[in-house]
């Protein structure tokens, strides 16, 4: 019978590419997956090239991809370059997806606020302060926050 035969270890290609069949990664973040399933260093490397030279593993698309989504989830370009950076892409590569995204930063802003705080007016120092920092955990710059506060004000 079948079950008294050893399951076969995975290899690090089939591994790697079954990760990327669920969704772009970044190199460092693939990278990181596959060392925790206590693949070879210089396996992982190899197989991280090869993945490369292909264009299945690619830090820029995985970084149009990511912007994409964030901005539809009404984050902010603070919070999405320090999301990407940490998962490994490079500050050119984010500078260049925050670009082609083509984003008005302040009406997402302004968005943002109103879908979370609706046309209620701000009352006193503490509920602007309460709004400014919401805005800034979504990863929005004071120059966004203000715009979208003074629009909730008129």
């Amino acid at each position: 019978m079948f079950l008294d035969a050893p399951t076969p270890t995975p290899s690090v290609w089939d591994c790697a590419l079954r990760l990327l069949s669920r969704r772009d990664h970044s190199r460092r973040e693939l990278a990181q997956k596959l060392r925790q399933r206590q693949f070879d260093e210089d396996a992982i490397r190899q197989v991280l090239d090869r993945l490369e030279q292909q264009n299945w593993l690619q830090d820029a698309r995985f970084a149009q991809v990511q912007v994409r989504q964030q901005v539809y989830k009404k984050h902010g370009p603070l919070r999405i370059r320090a999301e990407l950076q940490r998962k490994g892409v490079s500050p050119q590569e984010v500078a260049t997806a925050l670009a082609q995204q083509d984003t008005d930063w302040f009406e997402l802003a302004r968005e943002c606020h109103s879908a979370r705080f609706g046309e209620a007016p701000i009352t006193d120092f503490r509920e602007r302060a309460r709004r400014m920092r919401y805005l800034q955990a979504r990863g929005f710059g004071p120059d966004h926050i203000r715009y979208a506060l003074e629009r909730s004000d008129e």
